[in-house]
């Protein structure tokens, strides 16, 4: 058995506060104080006062956990492998009570552990957390023990007040405490933004960098997310606040960290890849170091300083452990652990006392299926039942029926199923005169959180939509905008699907029933939208006609790399997205005739 975390947060590990580096504003003010010794053991110095030249370090890391404290359910919650003879096989995977067992069994007879995550552990997250501000995943986190981790972009859906909130504690400005007597203690970790600093001032939102220290061993850290954030959050999210260069902003802090004599450092960076294979056991490095991995993420780490010793990822939710030749073409570590708690990675630093740097070449890393077959950790499921006994007057309530699962996050399709649906009922609630009178509308494929899965996740009956379900698949609750634009604005928004800041990543948009047109994948850029095939009800678009479009706030206002769509006019503002996808659950589907999932016949994909 493990110590209880109790135990184990007064004994297990070290992690202080970066020396001299002022606090800044209230968002700091309250930061945990970060002296509290948490080592398992006592090294593994030789009886006779001597210590070993080097000491292996275990960095245990995850990413993108995003508020999902229960596993995952359907497909969002497995994890490929591919197997020696070719198969494939998919492996439930995920939730904290698992996550907690895995990351304790990891720590057993390893003294020097440290545990670090690479960025949105909150926001997009399913009703348990979500409903109250995810309070419930910080207070899982302390739990797990995590030592530190960077802010990703979800941590910045609420703003900067709400995540200096769930840094430093203190009950919701709105809502106030949940619990009676009970007031929210907030991180026991540092989150670490070294590239987001105030407009008014220039100094950083949150600390730059923490080092953790044991017994004399010295490694720091530094925390960035994407630069590219403000693209992908609501403006109120990020108002106040700019993002920097992750590269530039990595190489400044490493060099301060280098003249106060820390020469271990690993940067944690919420920005990620795209392995050539959705299998978590997948070489990257085949036939060449990084040879399998693409994405922003390969020439972020070409660009960061030999000082670095190893990447930990995110942001893209795959999973991949690589090597990718640092400035000086050497190998370095760059690893990801898919999303949702379902991998952790443990990586092997070699620390040298003389030298007081990580051997880079001792460096080994390897990704591990959080599995369902482990025994739960009995604190994380006590968390879980005592949050989910507050929501469940809410989350339980039944909003409609499927006869089959309806794939989201699930489909790797352009077109998704579920996207149908969500951009109908989108267009349904928002068609009549007085609501907006919508002609077509637009959903951004990053909204779709997860699937609808017919299997019951409770005691609800299988085929049965829940409320906490419908929230889990579009927890944002953004407010619906109706906007004019013209034909031309519209076919500029489809072009810019495949072209611009998109071009390396398309982001397909769900459309609603009656939008139609071909997507030829075999030509680059703007062409990949072929302009002379999209039509409304089998209308081509008349580039100077107005067409009234529905989509949601974050899309009118450009978000996702659209600002053909930040130029709507004469602007509605409608119900929230999630109240329109209950509506429409509700008027389409009963108990005795559910709701199918549609055919995905709007896009037609030439590849």
């Amino acid at each position: 058995m493990s110590a209880t975390p109790q135990k184990n947060r007064a004994s297990r590990r070290v992690l202080a506060a970066a020396a001299g580096l002022a606090t800044v504003g209230a968002l700091v003010a309250a930061m945990p104080a970060g002296a509290h010794d948490r080592g398992h053991g006592h090294g593994h110095g030789h009886g006779h006062g001597h210590k070993p030249r080097t000491v292996d370090v275990q960095l245990l890391s995850f990413n993108d956990l995003h508020g999902n404290l229960e596993p995952p359910a359907g497909s969002a919650g497995t994890v490929n492998k591919t197997h020696a003879d070719g198969t494939v096989e998919a492996i439930p995977a995920g939730g904290v009570e698992y996550l907690a067992t895995s990351l304790r069994k990891a720590r057993k007879g390893n003294p020097y552990s440290v545990t670090a995550a690479g960025g949105d552990m909150v926001g997009a997250s399913p009703l348990l957390s979500g409903l109250f501000h995810d309070e419930p995943t910080i207070e899982a986190l302390n739990g797990l023990d995590l030592d530190v981790t960077a802010v990703g972009n979800h941590e910045f859906d609420e703003g900067a007040t709400e995540l200096a909130r769930l840094q430093n504690g203190g009950c919701h400005p709105v809502e106030g405490c949940y619990e009676k007597g009970k007031k929210f203690k907030g991180a026991d970790f540092p989150y670490l933004a070294a590239n987001v600093t105030k407009e008014k001032t220039g100094k950083p939102l949150l600390k730059p960098y923490t080092v953790w220290k044991k017994n004399g061993v010295k490694i720091g850290f530094i925390g960035v997310t994407l630069e590219g954030t403000p693209d992908i959050v609501t403006a109120n999210g990020v108002k106040g606040l700019k993002f920097h260069d992750e590269v530039e902003t990595i190489n400044k802090y490493a060099k301060e960290l280098d003249r106060k004599g820390v020469k271990s450092i690993v940067a944690l960076i919420h920005e990620g890849g795209a392995p050539a294979s959705t299998s978590y056991n997948y070489d990257c490095d085949s036939p060449g170091a990084g040879d399998g991995i693409s994405g922003p993420i390969v020439d972020i780490a070409k660009g960061i300083t030999p000082k670095v010793d190893a990447l930990v990822t995110g942001h893209t939710h795959q999973a991949y452990v690589c090597t990718v030749p640092d400035p000086s073409g050497k190998p370095r570590m760059v690893t990801s652990a898919s999303s949702f708690g379902k991998l952790y990675t443990d990586t092997t630093l070699t620390y040298d006392r003389r030298t007081n740097d990580i051997v880079r070449t001792s460096v080994k890393s390897a990704n591990h299926v959080v599995t369902r077959d482990q025994p739960k950790a009995p604190d994380m499921t006590r968390l879980i039942d005592r949050w989910n006994k507050l929501a469940a007057p809410i989350a339980n309530k039944a909003q409609g029926w499927i006869s089959a699962d309806i794939n989201g996050r699930g489909s790797t399709d352009p077109e998704k199923p579920l996207g149908n649906v969500i951009a109908d009922a989108q267009l349904e609630g928002l068609a009549p005169a007085d609501k907006g009178g919508a002609e077509v509308a637009f959903m951004n494929p990053g909204g779709i959180r997860a699937d609808l899965v017919y299997k019951a996740s409770g005691s609800e009956g299988d085929g049965v939509v829940t409320y906490g379900e419908a929230f889990t698949v579009q927890p944002f609750t953004n407010m619906m905008n109706v906007v004019d634009l013209t034909g031309a604005q519209l076919v500029s928004a489809l072009q810019q699907q495949v072209s611009g800041p998109n071009e390396a990543a398309p982001k397909i948009l769900q459309v609603s029933k009656g939008l139609t047109y071909t997507l030829d994948l075999t030509k680059s850029g703007a062409d990949r939208v072929v302009a002379d095939t999209i039509k409304l009800n089998g209308e081509a678009i008349d580039p100077a006609r107005t067409y009234r479009v529905a989509m949601n706030e974050f899309l009118a206002g450009g978000g996702d790399g659209f600002p053909a769509l930040g130029e709507g006019t004469n602007k509605l503002v409608g119900a929230s997205d999630l109240d329109l996808f209950n509506a429409y659950l509700a008027a389409h589907s009963t108990a005795t005739a559910p709701l199918a999932p549609p055919a995905t016949d709007r896009i037609t994909v030439i590849q």
